[in-house]
């Protein structure tokens, strides 16, 4: 049987596109020996292909577990769980193409690394023999860059590039799985329950419910009810039994938001419930306990209300284990461009037609002082959508409260403090457009201008 190798040395097409390919390519036989490499697994893993004839895969991608095992690559415990060796396997043994993205702990140049590949394999038949070509490509920083991407703009629904909001990202990841209670703190409409939400879903028990209750909206006999139930018959109105929020949320997350309104006699039985475990329904007098992992949200300085004896200490320093504080949308303006071209696309895929929004009319919002915050913003650009009548939106289809001179002079207040990081992240955002950075960091023209004289390393060759 004429060698592969030499197959490949008589005939140039062949030849020429296996060394064409810009990702690394391997032909292995059923023996997961390697025949033949390309020059780009050479370049990578800094061997050659006269070295590595006949040795496994793992030798020739330098696979830090090739010594762990007596026998070499493909008898370690860490093999078993190879994709690059599965991959090949599987296209050897069958007909369909194969391709797997796998994490892998490689030596280059000498060092450890570790590296995300991408491994597709496809069998033919050579002469009497099944071989596989396998393709290497490696993703490391694609993948990286991804998940800075998808970290930096979005994270479990919540949209921002501010740094507290990237901080804020980084918090839930890793309180998620941690069963303590929680306190967001934070103006109203700057999405508390969207935060509560994501600490829930990032955690064990994505799986069960989340039930969230506005401790606010309820009069104090309706709101005990609420939580924890009642009996049959308990008040007027009680035609049979009802299971309160705690119940409903077993194994899951209870979200209180508003706990500051939260009535004085509900905030004992709560407390009560936090230290033991346990409660009864109105009326009732089975004791009854629920696993329920507590996130509580307050637009109010809980602290002064302790202060003033409207909310009980104790309880207090229960449901503030983890305080999580989010900011403004005045304090995060560099975020209203990319949470209008959110909720335009929204709007699109929600079937109101529009033709997105105009410079002026976004430097407008970007002026504005947003007393309703992130919740404001969206209703805003909902009426500027029906004013545009899907056209472009123009700074006079905006309500009127963005353009009074009287709430933009208010919005002002002190600029945003730049920083390398920021200015870098809205240059790259306006593909160098200063003008566009500006408003993308909430700040003027000048003073950017200003700032980038200092800075010049951060301008965008």
């Amino acid at each position: 049987m004429k060698p592969v190798r030499e197959l490949m040395n008589q005939n140039k097409f062949l030849k020429g596109l296996f060394s064409a390919i810009p990702c690394g390519v391997l032909i292995v036989d059923r023996e997961r020996r390697v025949l033949i490499i390309n020059r780009v697994i050479e370049r990578i893993f800094g061997v050659s292909d006269a070295d590595v004839t006949g040795k496994s895969g793992g030798e020739v991608l330098r696979c830090v577990h090739v010594d762990d095992s007596p026998g070499g690559c493909g008898f370690g415990d860490h093999c078993r769980a190879c994709l690059v060796r599965k991959t090949a396997l599987d296209a050897i043994g069958g007909q369909q193409i194969n391709r797997n993205r796998t994490d892998m702990e490689l030596l280059v140049k000498g060092k450890p690394r570790n590296l995300t590949l991408l491994v597709s394999a496809a069998p033919f038949d050579h002469e009497t023999e099944r071989l596989a070509v396998v393709l290497v490509e490696d993703i490391t920083e694609l993948s990286t860059l991804r998940a800075r991407l998808k970290t930096e703009h979005s994270f479990a629904g919540i949209i921002s590039q501010d740094d507290r909001m990237l901080e804020l990202f980084e918090t839930i990841k890793e309180i998620a799985d941690v069963n303590i209670p929680v306190l967001i703190q934070g103006e109203s409409g700057t999405g508390k329950e969207l935060v509560a939400s994501a600490i829930h879903n990032e955690g064990q028990r994505s799986s069960e419910p989340f039930v969230p209750v506005n401790c606010g909206a309820l009069p104090e006999g309706l709101l005990e009810s609420e939580l924890f139930g009642h009996v049959k018959g308990a008040f007027t109105g009680a035609i049979r039994d009802k299971k309160g929020r705690f119940e409903l949320a077993h194994r899951g997350t209870l979200f209180l938001d508003e706990i500051g309104d939260m009535p004085k006699s509900v905030q004992v039985k709560l407390l009560r419930v936090l230290q033991e475990g346990t409660f009864e329904r109105v009326g009732g007098e089975r004791t009854l306990s629920a696993d329920v992992r507590l996130i509580s949200a307050t637009n109010c300085d809980l602290k002064r209300e302790v202060g003033s004896g409207n909310f009980r200490d104790d309880l207090y320093y229960r449901v503030n284990v983890v305080p999580v504080f989010l900011p403004s949308l005045k304090e995060r303006k560099q975020d209203i461009p990319l949470l209008t071209e959110h909720f335009l696309k929204i709007a699109g895929e929600e079937g109101q037609k529009n033709g997105g929004i105009s410079r002026d009319a976004l430097a407008i919002m970007i002026d504005y002082a947003w007393p309703g915050n992130i919740r404001e913003l969206q209703s805003a650009i909902r009426f500027a959508i029906v004013k545009s009548r899907g056209r472009m939106i123009q700074p006079g289809h905006l309500p009127l409260e963005l353009k009074s001179d009287e709430n933009r002079n208010h919005s002002r207040g002190p600029k945003r403090k730049l920083n390398g990081p920021n200015v870098s992240r809205a240059l790259i955002q306006s593909g160098g457009n200063k003008a566009k950075a500006a408003r993308v960091l909430g700040v003027g023209r000048a003073t950017l201008y200003r700032f980038l004289a200092d800075r010049p390393d951060l301008i965008p060759s």
